[in-house]
């Protein structure tokens, strides 16, 4: 029975709070992330697999599934 992956993120930008919401990669996770506000580059924090995870309301694909090999 496959789980049911949400694709859909708001992701919030550290920098200036800007929020977007983003379709996120099915099978990858995303390392770098440019605010279309500031041009802040996001990069995941430590111990994250990507910027979805980070700064998304909803973690990444990969992670929602338990198939991460971050």
């Amino acid at each position: 029975m496959e789980k049911e992956i949400t694709l859909e993120s708001t992701i919030t930008c550290p920098n200036c709070g800007h929020q977007k919401e983003e379709t996120m990669p099915t099978d990858a996770c995303q390392y770098f992330y440019e605010c279309e506000n500031c041009h802040q580059l996001l990069k995941p924090k430590s111990g994250d697999c990507c910027v979805y995870c980070s700064y998304g309301t909803k973690k990444c694909p990969p992670v929602q599934n338990g198939t991460c090999n971050c």
